[in-house]
């Protein structure tokens, strides 16, 4: 989510064409090369390609300086006019040995390969093939695939970007390494709309935004990965809030509050302990017993649930809260408002008949669709995340279970008429989940909302209901968040508006700019009524020049500037102006009011 370069995967392949993929690979080379002969006593890592471009990781006397990136790029664009062949050869593990005598990072990847492990130290196969790739006068250890020559390498689509640090294969025990990243495009075109949109998206980074708008700070006598949302920050939250709670309360929601911590043996019976226990705290012991702040809010409600017998007559029964989590993220993880430590979930559990579940899987979707129209969300896509059948550690056992799961999406996505792709190996732990891929204004995707149906956890608390002939039954469960995590939903919606919200989200809405001092009595009368019609306004009476004020509203990204000065308070009236630079000219205070609400009222 931060305006940076996320580009922080690796890629086996590319989602984008093919040749692009083989362009990118390719300039990792080139770049190794052209590092090791700045720094010939170096030591090279890996180099993959990645999404938007390539970087390569080295082990190197001193830090590289922004000088050394341009006669890194420069000796590049030499090998790349030169025309080298690449040539692909397969060597044995001896031969592997001695030709990496001097490259310690790679006779580690030789020794994997071996073991039939990836250059990412992950099992592959036992009959891993060790093979190299050669341009000129370098060689690297490669399976490639490579464009046929240097000169395939379109050099005015290539740029080196920045350096970051990153430790060896990812383990904060190993080496810190530098890391270059760069990017390849077919041409020039191509790499300045790249770039345009690297520099949209600083423009849009929430921090930035957050920062300058007053909106909310992360702290470090606080502790990272733990906001602290600022009057103006928490006026947008709230009204998130209540709007999805008036939505959810429409919709047959009881909403309730249940504490931020709980036995630790609650959370091994639902097995999130089990399952994500790296991403979990250490218990905190409380006279005998072990308690633990809750990663999630499931196990609560379900035992809410449990509390008393339920009827099939009663189902379905629909517990929703803005519950708090808490889950270990790594500090180097942590950004901004995206990835964070403790944060709050728009969370609902659903327990159902199963005769129930593709109408209530439908009615999540349309309270997400009314989310989304509500806050400007217009491209998304639904995507399917299903389980890896293959991976039985990963997920829980029962066949059946998984089946029911899948197919009751799946009836439900097509009675509504929605397309959507699959993922597989996505899921869950405990069931099939269908996660709203919201696209931003840069075509990047933001996983904003999920809906996932859930047949083990009523297993795992032996929940029930009385059917019509008595018997005892199994409900389903559906979790669900339509706005998912509070936190990182707003650094979405932040650099998605660029942080000009919505009226009915803008923390304020108009500022009146009194034009001189004798003006600020008719300006705060102004502004009282605008407040009894339910209008959040302020009153800028600085002294500081008009044409100032205007900007530093504008700045603000507050949508309604008044102008008021003499004419104005005698016409009882006030000139219009918007964020956006047009002027409505004069209207009165009344008729300024209805607009302000009208805008509110209808969420435009």
């Amino acid at each position: 989510m931060s305006a940076e370069m996320e580009i922080a995967g690796r890629r086996e392949e590319s989602a984008e064409e093919p040749s692009l993929y083989r362009i990118r690979h390719s300039a990792a080379h080139v770049m190794a090369q052209a590092v090791l002969e700045m720094f010939p006593e170096g030591k090279l890592a890996i180099g993959p390609p990645i999404e938007n471009g390539f970087y390569y990781d080295f082990d190197l006397p001193r830090s590289l300086t922004p000088d050394d990136l341009e006669k890194i790029e420069s000796r590049m664009r030499e090998i790349i006019a030169a025309d080298y062949p690449f040539e692909y050869r397969v060597v044995s593990a001896e031969e592997a040995r001695e030709l990496f005598r001097d490259q310690p990072y790679k006779l580690e990847l030789i020794e994997g390969l071996e073991r039939g492990q990836d250059e990412y130290g992950e099992s592959g196969s036992e009959s891993t093939v060790i093979s190299t790739y050669r341009h000129d006068s370098f060689e690297d250890l490669c399976r490639g695939p490579h464009v046929e020559s240097t000169g395939r390498i379109p050099a005015e689509g290539l740029k080196l970007m920045s350096v970051a640090g990153a430790y060896w294969r990812g383990d904060e025990r190993r080496p810190m390494l530098q890391r270059i990243y760069g990017t390849a495009w077919h041409n020039r075109e191509e790499l300045e709309q790249h770039l345009w949109r690297l520099e949209e998206a600083r423009r849009r980074d929430h921090r930035r935004i957050g920062r300058d708008l007053d909106l909310f700070s992360v702290q470090e006598e606080v502790g990272p990965g733990l906001v602290l949302w600022h009057p103006k920050g928490a006026r947008i939250r709230r009204e998130l809030e209540n709007f999805i709670v008036d939505a959810e309360e429409r919709a047959g929601y009881q909403h309730v509050y249940t504490p931020h911590i709980g036995k630790l043996d609650l959370y091994k019976t639902s097995g999130h302990w089990q399952h994500y226990r790296d991403s979990m705290y250490s218990p905190i012991e409380v006279e005998t017993e072990e308690y633990i702040l809750r990663p999630m809010n499931c196990p609560h409600h379900i035992m809410i649930y449990k509390s008393s017998l339920h009827s099939y007559r009663d189902l379905p029964v629909r517990i929703a809260e803005l519950g708090t989590v808490y889950r270990f993220e790594k500090s180097g993880e942590l950004t901004g408002m995206s990835r964070v430590r403790g944060f709050t979930i728009n969370d609902a559990h659903i327990f159902c008949r199963p005769d129930q579940l593709k109408q209530e899987f439908i009615g999540v979707m349309e309270l997400i669709q009314e989310l989304y129209s509500a806050v400007g969300f217009r491209d998304y896509v639904y995507r399917l995340s299903l389980r890896d059948p293959e991976d039985r550690e990963k997920y829980v056992e029962g066949d059946e279970m998984w089946d029911n799961a899948e197919s009751a999406i799946r009836e439900a996505l097509d009675e509504i008429g929605a397309e959507y792709e699959e993922a597989r190996g996505e899921a869950a732990f405990y069931g099939p989940k269908l996660d709203i891929m919201v696209r931003d204004v840069l075509g990047r995707e933001f996983a904003a909302s999920t809906n996932q149906v859930d047949f083990y956890l009523p297993e795992r608390f032996d929940l029930e209901y009385v059917d019509a002939d008595g018997s005892r039954k199994r409900p389903v469960m559906i979790h669900r968040a339509p706005i998912g995590s509070l936190e990182r939903f707003f650094a979405f919606l932040t650099e998605q508006h660029a942080g000009a919200f919505p009226v009915w989200l803008s923390p304020v809405q108009a500022v009146v700019i009194p034009i001189a001092d004798r003006h600020v009595g008719y300006a705060e009368e102004v502004a009282r009524r605008l407040r009894e019609a339910g209008v959040r306004v302020e009153v800028d009476s600085r002294n500081e020049r008009m044409n100032a004020k205007i900007r530093d509203a504008q700045m603000q990204k507050v949508p309604y500037m008044l102008i008021v000065g003499d004419r104005e308070a005698q016409a009882d009236s006030a000139s219009v102006r918007l964020r956006s630079g047009e002027d409505l000219k004069a209207k009165p205070v009344e008729e300024i009011a209805r607009m302000i609400c009208d805008d509110v009222r209808e969420r435009r």
